[in-house]
Protein backbone atom coordinates (compact mmCIF):
# COMPACT_ATOMS: atom_id res chain seq x y z
CA UNK A 1 0.00 0.00 0.00
CA UNK A 2 3.20 2.17 0.73
CA UNK A 3 4.44 1.53 -2.62
CA UNK A 4 1.25 2.77 -4.02
CA UNK A 5 1.15 5.50 -2.38
CA UNK A 6 4.36 6.48 -2.82
CA UNK A 7 4.05 5.95 -6.97
CA UNK A 8 1.11 7.86 -7.00
CA UNK A 9 2.92 11.06 -5.06
CA UNK A 10 5.97 10.77 -7.87
CA UNK A 11 3.38 10.41 -10.62
CA UNK A 12 1.40 13.54 -9.44
CA UNK A 13 4.49 15.65 -8.87
CA UNK A 14 5.64 15.02 -12.19
CA UNK A 15 2.03 15.85 -13.71
CA UNK A 16 2.14 18.89 -11.35
CA UNK A 17 5.62 20.16 -13.10
CA UNK A 18 3.46 19.71 -16.30
CA UNK A 19 5.60 16.81 -17.49
CA UNK A 20 8.36 18.35 -17.93
CA UNK A 21 10.68 16.95 -14.91
CA UNK A 22 13.26 14.64 -16.50
CA UNK A 23 16.49 12.59 -14.65
CA UNK A 24 18.62 14.52 -12.71
CA UNK A 25 21.66 15.99 -14.64
CA UNK A 26 25.39 15.81 -13.24
CA UNK A 27 24.33 18.91 -12.02
CA UNK A 28 22.00 21.65 -10.18
CA UNK A 29 22.17 24.98 -10.65
CA UNK A 30 20.48 25.47 -7.26
CA UNK A 31 23.71 23.66 -5.95
CA UNK A 32 26.52 24.69 -7.79
CA UNK A 33 27.70 26.98 -4.44
CA UNK A 34 26.99 24.78 -1.62
CA UNK A 35 30.40 23.65 -0.63
CA UNK A 36 31.38 20.46 0.30
CA UNK A 37 32.44 19.01 3.93
CA UNK A 38 30.87 18.25 7.20
CA UNK A 39 27.38 19.68 7.64
CA UNK A 40 25.63 19.78 10.32
CA UNK A 41 21.58 18.43 9.94
CA UNK A 42 19.21 20.50 12.06
CA UNK A 43 15.38 19.61 12.67
CA UNK A 44 13.24 22.42 12.79
CA UNK A 45 10.08 21.42 13.48
CA UNK A 46 10.52 18.41 15.91
CA UNK A 47 12.76 18.12 18.87
CA UNK A 48 15.06 15.38 16.90
CA UNK A 49 18.32 15.61 17.43
CA UNK A 50 21.21 17.02 15.02
CA UNK A 51 23.39 14.91 12.64
CA UNK A 52 26.51 14.95 10.83
CA UNK A 53 27.29 14.56 7.15
CA UNK A 54 30.03 14.34 5.28
CA UNK A 55 28.66 15.87 2.34
CA UNK A 56 31.10 15.21 -0.99
CA UNK A 57 28.38 15.46 -3.83
CA UNK A 58 25.82 18.71 -2.61
CA UNK A 59 23.03 16.23 -3.98
CA UNK A 60 23.45 14.30 -0.97
CA UNK A 61 21.15 16.71 0.58
CA UNK A 62 18.61 15.90 -1.60
CA UNK A 63 18.03 12.65 -0.29
CA UNK A 64 19.27 12.62 3.38
CA UNK A 65 16.31 9.81 4.26
CA UNK A 66 17.89 7.81 1.46
CA UNK A 67 21.47 8.56 1.37
CA UNK A 68 22.48 4.71 1.50
CA UNK A 69 20.15 3.97 -1.48
CA UNK A 70 20.53 4.06 -4.97
CA UNK A 71 18.03 6.19 -5.72
CA UNK A 72 16.75 7.73 -8.94
CA UNK A 73 16.19 11.89 -9.18
CA UNK A 74 13.72 13.92 -11.33
CA UNK A 75 14.74 17.35 -11.22
CA UNK A 76 10.62 19.59 -10.86
CA UNK A 77 12.33 23.11 -10.13
CA UNK A 78 16.19 23.94 -10.78
CA UNK A 79 16.37 27.64 -10.14
CA UNK A 80 19.58 29.83 -9.18
CA UNK A 81 18.81 29.51 -5.42
CA UNK A 82 16.26 27.00 -4.65
CA UNK A 83 15.55 23.23 -6.50
CA UNK A 84 13.01 20.78 -6.30
CA UNK A 85 13.41 17.05 -6.87
CA UNK A 86 11.35 13.91 -6.79
CA UNK A 87 13.05 10.26 -6.12
CA UNK A 88 12.38 6.79 -6.49
CA UNK A 89 14.42 4.00 -4.42
CA UNK A 90 12.91 1.19 -5.52
CA UNK A 91 11.79 -1.11 -2.36
CA UNK A 92 13.79 1.39 0.20
CA UNK A 93 10.83 4.16 -0.81
CA UNK A 94 11.51 7.73 -2.10
CA UNK A 95 9.80 11.49 -1.86
CA UNK A 96 10.26 15.17 -2.58
CA UNK A 97 12.62 17.16 -1.69
CA UNK A 98 13.10 21.20 -1.75
CA UNK A 99 16.03 23.23 -1.02
CA UNK A 100 16.84 26.72 -0.58
CA UNK A 101 20.34 27.56 -0.87
CA UNK A 102 20.60 30.61 1.53
CA UNK A 103 24.92 30.81 1.69
CA UNK A 104 27.33 28.59 0.59
CA UNK A 105 27.14 27.29 4.10
CA UNK A 106 23.50 27.23 4.72
CA UNK A 107 20.80 25.38 2.96
CA UNK A 108 17.44 24.99 3.85
CA UNK A 109 15.81 21.43 3.10
CA UNK A 110 12.06 20.42 3.24
CA UNK A 111 11.71 16.94 2.33
CA UNK A 112 8.76 13.96 2.65
CA UNK A 113 8.34 10.81 1.09
CA UNK A 114 8.68 7.05 2.65
CA UNK A 115 11.99 5.29 3.52
CA UNK A 116 11.56 1.56 4.55
CA UNK A 117 7.93 1.66 4.77
CA UNK A 118 6.98 4.71 7.02
CA UNK A 119 6.46 7.66 6.40
CA UNK A 120 8.24 10.96 6.92
CA UNK A 121 8.38 14.59 6.45
CA UNK A 122 11.61 16.59 7.85
CA UNK A 123 12.64 20.81 7.82
CA UNK A 124 15.68 21.12 8.59
CA UNK A 125 18.58 23.93 8.19
CA UNK A 126 21.49 22.46 7.53
CA UNK A 127 25.09 24.63 8.02
CA UNK A 128 28.60 23.69 6.76
CA UNK A 129 30.88 23.35 10.10
CA UNK A 130 34.26 22.82 8.18
CA UNK A 131 35.90 20.04 6.31
CA UNK A 132 35.13 16.16 6.69
CA UNK A 133 36.85 15.05 9.59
Amino acid sequence: MVTMWLRAMLAGALMTAGGTAAAAPERLVALDTVQPGEWELRPLEKDEGKRRLCVRDPRQLLRTEHARHQCRLFVVKDGPAAASVTYDCAQAGGGRTDVRVETPRLVQIRSQGVADGAPFARVMEARRLGACR
